[in-house]
């Protein structure tokens, strides 16, 4: 999943648990540029160095991996990645995407999406309901 920085989801793509994160991602990365021309800079984990780094540079994308400074012991607030992360717990809160798994993946993502755009809804409610 990528997310812009304010943790609505940007493109998703939902996947049996036995491909890897980056190569899920580089698959994504095409229709995202295709979608998003003006992304300039991504934040990833660990998990995605290699192939998509390389292909997001070929694309203009600069990528920054953050990774755990080695003196960090137990839990710390890692820059940028938080962002992605409070997206996750976001859509947690959504009980078909926390506990009905479906036997298609199609219904998952469509889940996934319709979950992100009531996120959105409830936010530009809540910002009319304030002016």
């Amino acid at each position: 999943m990528v997310v812009d920085t304010q943790g609505f989801v940007l493109k998703a793509w939902v996947t049996e648990a036995s491909y890897q994160d980056g190569t899920v991602a580089c698959w994504l990365l095409d229709g995202l540029v295709k979608h998003y021309p003006r992304l300039k800079k991504m934040w990833a984990d660990a998990a995605y160095r290699g192939q998509f780094v390389e292909q997001a540079r070929a694309y203009g994308i600069d990528v920054e991996i953050v990774t755990r400074a080695d003196d960090q012991q137990g839990f710390v607030v890692q820059p940028r990645r938080w962002v992605g992360e409070r997206t996750l717990a976001w859509l947690g809160n959504y009980r078909r995407l926390s506990k009905d798994y479906k036997y298609w993946m199609y219904s998952s993502d469509a889940m996934l999406y319709l979950a992100s755009i009531r996120i959105m809804l409830r936010r530009l409610a809540r910002l009319r309901a304030a002016q």
